[in-house]
């Protein structure tokens, strides 16, 4: 029995079914978005969205839908739903829409008359293809299925025109057709398991409607390209199998494809289960390298979070081994003890000042899982040594290294730290100077460092090293606490404090070395669940500041100006949890417990089965942002694991 469960009688009511989101991933980069009721309310959306080769693998949207109709004599019964400018809706097929399964796969079922189809899809694992299977479970009547795709050939995130340069030429193969709209891209390929006619009526679709882009400020209205439909006749009991990609398919093969496939998907039958599926998707292997996703629909990979998400995407898909794969792909790219903020970009940029430090605490989780850590030590302390000389002898251009030890990092109009919107051209939250959670992670690799090379029996390190904890750890204090305040500075330039109360004071608190006593971390703890503690996260800022935004919402600058003023991130969580558990013990688990099974509620409410990007700081706490964020499941798989395994 799967653990996501839809309201039955809400289905048909496109506030509730339009708002809830879907989406799988093949782990190669493609992936199947779109609402619960099908109907394509952004841009991103599409059943075939993948990297296109020729055009720096960026992703593109191929196949946007495909409407299905049910024709019963003189009778057709259109299951599709189109919203049009000025928000009609045609056809409206959701208003067949009976029940929705979320179990190994979503199954949908229409009831039509006598007629009860279920529709099923995926993705093939590793390829640029999505199989639907459609099974007319029962009828009365003769019955004929027919299907008219809906195709983009674009960027997604730009959107489709209707033109006098489209291709509207196609051929055949068996049991379907392909065609190519545009020069470059591939073909794509539709076919079905079973014999069908194929009737070519080339048509545009005009003023497509994408409600979420016209909220956010966007273009919104999009022209679509229907080839024509495909017919064929379905006996009661009886499947079908059509798939769509970018290499030709046996048709007899499709059925057994599409089983082997179902077999590998494992059912979601709890919270934690769920987010470990969602986990999965943002693993991404490519060649001979393993990066993570950072979002859905619109990311590739942030290093930074990469890093952040490293330990709970393990988890979550019970493999150790993704910790070397990752860290060994990131640590080829690692120049004068920096990582380039997307490894995977044509033009690097170099604009975080603690993704590296971030890759230290990775590689002590890593080590932390290991029965001897001298392995993994062996096999990164040349990029941990690396980067702490780099931090040390300030050789990136916007660190320097203060007199007490401290990191300083600061380079004009760019944000250097995770709280990096930007609005109107320039940071909203800067954070120039000594950042609070950069000093502790600093102070936390060292240490560790230490720790290993101690394991390893390295005497010229721990000589050169083994001095500065002590220093760090006074600098620290000196800089960030002061009598009078009962939490942490969050930055420090030119002898100023920012007493903001910010979460990156949660951060410090939670390192596995930390200069702060426990009286501290309990007072910090306490101020944070006082004022930031959501049900959807820790807030960005505290309600009672003058800046405080609650709601992420108007137009590109008004939300990038709320998202590090209010907006609650969950992958937060797991610091608040780590160190509120190492604090007060076993007798808070309750308390633990209850605020993390607030977050199930958040699987059904905005894409299924997954975290948001953020959310607003203000109840309700509406998901916002990209719909899946890999930094929140990991976070989130992260703080259940410290809680069920809290000594």
């Amino acid at each position: 029995m799967s653990y996501l469960k839809f309201d039955k009688e809400q289905l048909i009511n496109l506030e509730y079914s339009q708002y809830r989101e879907i989406l799988w991933s093949n782990r190669a980069g493609s992936y199947i978005s779109t609402t619960l009721n099908g109907c394509n309310t952004r841009k991103y959306h599409g059943l075939l969205v993948c990297p296109i080769c020729n055009f720096g693998g960026e992703k593109h949207v191929l196949l946007s839908s495909l409407d299905v109709s049910i024709v019963q004599g003189e009778e057709e019964f259109m299951l599709g739903i189109h919203q049009y400018k000025g928000g009609t809706y045609e056809p409206k097929g959701h208003i067949y829409i009976r029940n929705i399964e979320y179990d190994y796969l979503p199954k949908i079922t229409y009831r039509i008359g006598t007629a009860l189809l279920t529709m099923e899809r995926l993705l093939v694992e590793k390829k640029e293809q999505v199989l639907i299977r459609y099974t007319l479970e029962d009828t009365t009547e003769k019955t004929i299925l027919r299907f008219k795709p809906f195709l983009a050939f674009r960027n997604i995130h730009s959107l489709s025109k209707a033109n006098l340069f489209v291709n509207s030429k196609y051929r055949t193969v068996p049991y379907g057709i392909s065609t190519r709209l545009y020069d470059g891209y591939p073909e794509l390929f539709m076919q079905f398991s079973k014999k069908n006619e194929f009737v070519p009526v080339p048509d545009w679709y005009y003023n497509i409607e994408y409600m979420k882009e016209l909220n956010r400020g966007y273009d919104y209205l999009e022209d679509l390209f229907v080839p024509g439909y495909f017919e064929l006749s379905l006996d009661q009991g009886e499947s079908v199998i059509f798939a769509a990609g970018t290499e030709i398919s046996t048709p007899v093969s499709l059925k057994q494809r599409f089983t082997r496939e179902q077999k590998k998907r494992v059912s979601r039958y709890t919270f934690l289960s769920s987010l470990k599926h969602a986990g999965e998707q943002f693993i991404l292997k490519n060649k001979n390298e393993t990066s993570i996703v950072a979002g859905f629909p619109w990311y590739d990979g942030i290093t930074r979070q990469t890093f952040i998400s490293l330990p709970g995407l393990a988890l979550a898909a019970d493999k150790n081994l993704l910790f070397s794969e990752v860290l060994n792909t990131h640590k080829k790219y690692l120049k004068q003890g920096l990582f380039p903020d997307n490894i995977h970009s044509r033009q690097p940029v170099y604009n975080s000042a603690d993704a590296s430090l971030w890759f230290i605490w990775a590689v002590q989780q890593f080590a932390k899982t290991q029965r001897s850590p001298r392995g993994v030590w062996l096999n990164y302390s040349n990029a941990v040594k690396e980067i702490l000389e780099a931090y040390r002898k300030s050789l990136p251009e916007f660190v320097q290294f203060t007199k007490d030890g401290l990191i300083y990092a600061e380079k004009e109009n760019t944000a250097l730290t995770w709280m990096d919107s930007y609005a109107n051209g320039k940071p909203v939250v800067q954070r120039a100077g000594l950042a609070v959670e950069i000093n502790a992670l600093w102070y936390n690799a060292i240490v560790f460092a230490l720790e290993m090379a101690r394991i390893s029996n390295d005497m010229k390190f721990i000589k050169k090293w083994e001095a500065m904890p002590k220093k760090i750890a006074l600098g620290f204090l000196n800089t960030f606490w002061q009598p009078g305040h009962e939490h942490l500075a969050d930055v420090v330039k030119d002898g100023i404090r920012d007493w903001a109360v910010r979460p990156n004071m949660v951060i410090a608190a939670a390192m596995d070395h930390s200069p702060l006593s426990k009286e501290q971390k309990k007072l910090i703890l306490s101020e944070t669940k006082r004022k930031l503690l959501t049900s959807r996260g820790l807030r960005t800022l505290s309600p009672d500041h003058l800046r405080y935004k609650g709601v992420v919402d108007g137009g590109p600058d008004q939300r990038e100006a709320a998202i590090h003023m209010g907006a609650a991130w969950p992958w937060l969580m797991q610091f608040f949890v780590k160190a509120y558990l190492e604090i007060h013990g076993n007798c808070v688990l309750p308390f633990i417990r209850q605020i993390l099974e607030t977050f199930e509620d958040t699987v059904t409410e905005h894409c299924v089965g997954t975290l948001s990007e953020m959310y607003n700081g203000d109840p309700p706490h509406k998901a916002k942002g990209a719909i899946s964020q890999a930094w929140n499941v990991a976070g989130i798989v992260n703080a259940l694991h410290e809680m069920h395994h809290c000594k």
